[in-house]
Formats: C-alpha cells, sequence, structure tokens
C-alpha cells in the first residue's frame, strides 16, 4: 500500500491557476502510474489525467486538455497537477491516487487505482 496525501486545493476566480500536489510514502513511488480523478456534487467520481511511471506519457480526459497538466518528480515521491484557465465547472473534490499494478502504462479506470488520497477541495468561482 501506499499512503497519498494532497495539498494545493482553494478557492480561484475563472480564469486563474491552481497547482495540486500529492506526495507519496510507502512503496516505490517510480514504479507505479498515477492519476488524478474528481468528483463534483451529486456527480459520480472522474478520471482527469494520468500519468506513467517513468513520466514520459500523460493522458487527460478530454473536458481538461490544453489547460491542466500533469507530471510528477520520483526524486521527490511526488505527482502534480497543474490547473490553468479554471472553470466553475471544475469545481470538485480532487484525488491522487496510485495504480494497483507495476506496469509501464498507465490506464483511466479507476478501479485499476488501489490506493487513494483523502481529497483536496477546488472551488472556482464564476
Amino acid at each position: 500500500q501506499v499512503q497519498l496525501v494532497e495539498s494545493g486545493g482553494g478557492l480561484v476566480q475563472a480564469g486563474g491557476s491552481l497547482r495540486l500536489s500529492c506526495a507519496a510514502s510507502g512503496r516505490t513511488f517510480s514504479s507505479y502510474g498515477m492519476g488524478w480523478f474528481r468528483q463534483a456534487p451529486g456527480k459520480e467520481r472522474e478520471f482527469v489525467a494520468a500519468v506513467t511511471r517513468s513520466g514520459s506519457s500523460t493522458y487527460y480526459v478530454d473536458s481538461v486538455k490544453g489547460r491542466f497538466t500533469i507530471s510528477r518528480d520520483n526524486a521527490k515521491n511526488t505527482v502534480y497537477l497543474q490547473m490553468n484557465s479554471l472553470k466553475p465547472e471544475d469545481t470538485a473534490v480532487y484525488y491522487c491516487a496510485a495504480q494497483a499494478f507495476k506496469s509501464l502504462l498507465v490506464t483511466s479506470r479507476e478501479s485499476d487505482f488501489g490506493s487513494w488520497g483523502q481529497g483536496t477541495q477546488v472551488t472556482v468561482s464564476s
């Protein structure tokens, strides 16, 4: 198991930026793909972005492409989500997640992620 702690959420105006961080501990961080998911009030949790264990490949849900960037620093056991041009519809609790198995690839399937952080609130005002 890996322990994940998110930080960096907050309140921002539409068009603004935030950077979320997720610090990992408990196992070899660099062996696992990482992802960010979010859950808006009254909605199911959805995939936002993922990065392979090497950081060489990234994947995004269409609604955030060109605005969000996922990255990782394996030396610091940390994954980031840089969010630019934020919109009110980005308002949600954002969760960091670690893939449940070692793989060169990473998916967007929630069921493939075995460890989750507690979540951090992002609120975008119009």
